[in-house]
């Protein structure tokens, strides 16, 4: 979105210095800041005043500061990071079109793909890139969407009580979707019953007029219908408005299932890998449809939308084995789907290198023990990489990890998976290298 200086200034009860100049969007990163934008220092580990010279350099016609100008056209203000929430909301109030919030424990940025694929076939588009789900995220993606922009999906995510409220109160969604209430981040939120009130949060903060986009397949979710202020629409693998009958899984772990919905029904196959896609393309579906998606539309989309990298990515390695690459986060929830999708592959060897679950709290023990045991009934060797908490069976290097993988064939499977802390990846991309190699 296009805006002047002068305009943002008063906006932000700050002083503007240097000459009126027009920004369009923001960002908070000069790597990756393109021409045009409005630079938003943010005093974090690193503090962004550092890099504005370097944001100029790059083509930003003004930026933010609580520092003495160093030169060109600044707004000095008091806090840069909630004067970033000001400028989300301002870009908010500037639309034309509607906003689809997304939050829930497991699921939020590949609903969030699968939606803004599916809307894309019939609007135009702006969405939550990777998982820019916060508060600097959430209002950048808000004031980079173009003028004429027709539906924004934002990906919300919550470390704490009320944070979901505070994206709310930006964003101002019309549609909220909640995708589960599962055990993940639970040490900020003390139990399952607090992880469900923060993503109830969304439902709350729902117009009457807008839906609530809910999984009846989790109870917790369910249960938001209750209390929400504008109509539900549900979807599940069971009974609900939006439901898939006849889930199958291919050799590539591609679900295909038939769609049912007050819209229409036929059969859909997702590009996508692993059981867990399912309920996240029914949530996108449910979103779609309610949106103004056509039913044909809708479906053709599904068959062609892709995901994230490093979710649930299925490679074939010459002379090795099935390689299912999900180590972009891990919780119980994303675990357990992704030790149920290898189980039904036709593989003589079944192995899961898996690093540790973080943010469990007091459940950190007994989620990891429950993993293990799982796998073990689904027939799959487990392997911690760089912890003991899955059992005795550990490595603790990425040499080690990438020669324990090179033992398997091509008549074998292997998952690795693991939270950001792991940085499990390394060890794909060495395994990937040496494969090349040979």
């Amino acid at each position: 979105m296009r805006f002047s200086t002068t305009e943002l200034a008063a906006r932000l009860g700050g002083e503007l210095v240097g000459p009126d100049s027009t920004v369009t969007g923001a960002s908070i990163d000069t790597r990756t800041l393109l021409a045009g934008q409005l630079y938003v220092p943010i005093v974090a580990e690193r503090d962004g005043h550092e890099f504005i010279g370097t944001a100029l350099e790059r083509g930003a016609p003004a930026y933010l500061t609580v520092r003495v100008p160093i030169g060109g056209t600044a707004i000095v203000v008091g806090d840069t990071a909630v004067s970033l929430l000001q400028l989300g909301l301002l870009a908010r109030e500037r639309l034309h079109g509607g906003v689809i919030g997304i939050t829930g424990s497991v699921g939020k940025t590949t609903t969030k793909d699968l939606l803004r694929h599916c809307l894309a076939s019939t609007f135009v588009v702006a969405a939550s890139e990777r998982s820019f789900n916060n508060e600097l995220g959430l209002p950048l993606t808000l004031l980079n969407a173009r003028d004429d922009v027709e539906w924004v999906v934002l990906e919300m995510g919550a470390r704490g009580a009320g944070h979901i409220t505070r994206l709310t109160d930006v964003g101002r969604p019309d549609v909220g979707i909640v995708t589960s209430v599962a055990t993940a981040h639970v040490e900020f939120f003390g139990d399952l019953e607090g992880v469900a009130r923060a993503k109830s949060e969304l439902v709350a903060a729902l117009p009457p007029t807008g839906v609530a986009v809910l999984n009846f397949d989790d109870p917790l979710v369910a249960r938001m219908a209750s209390f929400s202020p504008c109509p539900v629409l549900s979807y599940a693998l069971g009974d609900a408005e939006v439901r898939a009958e006849r889930v199958t899984l291919d050799d590539e772990l591609r679900p295909a299932f038939r769609l049912s919905t007050p819209w229409g029904a036929d059969e859909v196959r997702l590009a996508l890998h692993g059981i867990q896609q399912v309920p996240n393309a029914l949530a996108a579906a449910a979103a779609a449809l309610w949106s103004g998606v056509p039913f044909d539309s809708l479906v053709s989309a599904l068959a062609t939308a892709t995901g994230s990298p490093l979710r649930m990515e299925v490679r074939r390695v010459t002379g090795g084995p099935v390689l299912v690459v999900d180590c972009y986060n891990a919780n119980p929830a994303s675990t357990e789907a992704a030790l149920r999708s290898i189980a039904v592959l036709p593989a003589e060897r079944k192995l899961a290198l898996l690093g540790m679950m973080a943010e469990l709290g007091s459940e950190t023990e007994p989620e990891h023990r429950r993993v293990a045991q799982l796998a073990d009934e689904l027939g799959i060797e487990v392997v911690g990489y760089q912890t003991a908490l899955y059992g005795p069976a550990a490595v603790t290097t990425a040499d080690d990890a990438v020669a324990l993988l090179r033992t398997l064939g091509p008549d074998d499977a292997a998952l690795v998976k693991g939270s950001r802390i792991a940085r499990l990846e390394d060890v794909v991309q060495r395994y990937d290298e040496e494969a090349a190699d040979t």
